[in-house]
């Protein structure tokens, strides 16, 4: 029997937690970037839990199962609404296509399965913290396992409840000290949970060594600079959203200087570390070669480690998902079996150019065309044969790697890059109305780009820079949730080429491109009138059996 996560007892053991897990993992028979999780979570028994540091350490490890089936489902939630991708994976009713045009709803199965394992990994990470602190003062564990083990543990949780909190406003706490499974919190409650792990953390784990996929004092700080921007900027209560919920308007953007100073505060630690750098080229932070700063080059700051579908909790899908069927579309393809996620707005490489014609990332983040290295054909992916593809999620580091890397699935996903920690101070300091300081910050990132240095950057120019470094990277959607513009943002398709009603008399399109393009108009349309103020929250979600978790619904759904 599947356990739901609102029946887990706080202090119930470990391989509860784990049963469950794998039970519901079990349990589902999904299909291309719904990504199949294969169920090999290792069974925690009474007799082995924590018998040492090495056990402990194995422990906390675990956690990591519930973080990798996640890696390529962020974006199906974070980058899908917005108005910057839409989905075609499979039928129109499938998950991807719903969270495209606004339509999810509390069984839509990214929802699910998100939330489900972020509340399975803060139940294991509760659950592994009881059991080390046992053996800690039964002399089993030394002050060093002690301080690794408990630190990723409680940064791991932080972790978990930043992005719930994000997500879903309002929810549950639950620790080792106890707490309702079902119960939702203040924002400020769940908030100071964060930092209040994240904290411990920052004092119990080493300095950057240089291997991202290991939590560091760094990366707990990057995080806190991340939780106080996102506090700083007032996330709305259930009421706030509630108020606006079925309304195609958006609230007004405030802010909260005290927590807008801590997370300068936060960067700067970061980056006064001197443990941390930007990689001297852009276009070599994405990618199996690359991936954990394999380049010893110290930009990836916490990465989400991954092997392949069969060899961890499950593969990272996100070069498959945007790379789905290589060589098939575009010019000299054979069809248009359409990716699992496309770019909504085929103009929109062209406008970047027109912008920043010399700007490095571009060629990165965007492709126009591809040369396939078995044929030799050279593939173009630009209106009106096709839209841009995703760059990012295309492996480009190793010999023929656009045709092999889509089913390998192996690319770690990056957490945090310290271009991140740079932009989150700039932003801090820009919000603060300290423009001349956010300077130095902002032009570290447009001087790798190779684009013109501002001398006091705008709040407008600090959006777009967020949009030129990380697209694609599942912040669009947290991003509108802060500067409370997701409706306006997502009404911007207005202006996309293919929404409107005569978009055919444009241009020729062979039957193809036109069934193609359909699809975009449709989606397009969908985001358009499908935007509600409800939105700035998820629905809670069923458990993965479809059970009531218990939990009250957000306003809207």
């Amino acid at each position: 029997m599947k356990k739901n996560i609102a029946n887990h007892s706080i202090h119930g053991r470990v391989n509860l937690v784990l049963s469950a897990a794998l039970s519901a993992i079990l349990s589902l028979g999904l299909v291309s970037c719904n990504d199949q999780d294969d169920g090999t979570n290792n069974q925690v028994t009474d007799e082995n839990v924590v018998a040492d540091d090495a056990s402990a350490l194995s422990l906390v490890n675990g956690i990591y199962s519930h973080w990798q089936p996640l890696s390529s489902s962020f974006s199906f939630i974070i980058e899908l609404n917005s108005n910057k991708l839409i989905s075609f994976e499979g039928e129109e009713s499938e998950a991807g296509p719903v969270n495209s045009r606004f339509e999810q709803v509390p069984n839509t199965w990214y929802q699910v399965k998100i939330f489900n394992h972020l509340f399975l990994g803060v139940s294991q990470a509760n659950e592994a913290i009881t059991a080390i602190n046992t053996s800690f003062e039964q002399g089993k564990v030394t002050q060093a396992g002690y301080n690794a083990a408990v630190g990723k543990a409680k940064f791991l949780r932080a972790l978990a409840y930043l992005k719930l909190a994000q997500l879903w406003g309002e929810v549950p706490v639950f620790t080792e000290a106890g707490g309702s499974t079902t119960e939702r919190q203040d924002l400020n409650v769940v908030f100071a949970q964060i930092v209040d792990d994240l904290t411990a953390a920052e004092s119990l784990l080493n300095d950057y060594n240089g291997d991202p996929r290991v939590p560091s004092k760094q990366a707990a700080q990057a995080l806190l600079a991340r939780t106080y921007l996102v506090w700083g900027d007032n996330p709305l209560t259930a009421a706030q959203v509630a108020a606006i919920a079925n309304t195609q308007t958006d609230p007004a953007f405030s802010k909260t200087d005290s927590l807008l100073e801590k997370a300068v505060l936060y960067a700067d630690r970061v980056i006064n570390s001197g443990k941390l750098a930007l990689a001297s080229d852009f276009s070599k932070l994405y990618g199996r070669d690359y991936e954990s700063n394999k380049l010893g080059q110290n930009e990836h700051l916490f990465t989400i480690a991954h092997d392949g579908d069969k060899k961890d909790a499950q593969g990272n899908h996100q070069t498959h998902c945007s790379w789905t069927f290589p060589y098939q579309n575009g010019e000299n393809g054979e069809g248009y079996s359409q990716n699992h996620t496309e770019a909504a707005d085929d103009d929109v490489y062209d406008e970047w150019k027109a912008e920043y014609p010399d700007d490095k990332r571009l060629a990165k983040t965007y492709f126009i065309e591809l040369r396939n290295p078995e044929t030799g054909k050279v593939h173009t992916y630009y209106s009106p044969v096709y839209t841009p593809i995703n760059g990012k999620g295309v492996d480009e580091s190793y010999e023929d790697a656009e045709n092999l890397e889509i089913t390998q699935n192996s690319v770690d996903r990056i957490e945090i890059r310290y271009a991140e920690v740079l932009l989150i101070k700039a932003e801090a300091l820009v919000q603060l109305g300290r423009n001349t300081e956010a300077a130095e910050p902002f032009n570290q990132l447009r001087r790798r780009a190779g684009i013109e240095t501002v001398e006091a950057p705008t709040f407008e120019q600090i959006k777009r820079e967020w949009d030129y470094e990380f697209t694609y990277e599942q912040f669009s959607v947290l991003n509108s949730y802060r500067w409370k513009d997701l409706i306006s943002s997502v009404k911007k398709v207005s202006t996309y080429k293919h929404f409107a009603d005569n978009w055919k008399e444009l241009a020729e399109y062979t039957p193809d491109q036109e069934a193609y393009f359909t699809k975009v108009h449709n989606h397009l349309v969908a985001k358009y009138n499908n935007v509600r103020g409800k939105h700035y929250r998820q629905p809670i979600p069923t458990g993965f059996s479809g059970e009531d978790l218990g939990i009250a619904q957000n306003p809207g759904y």
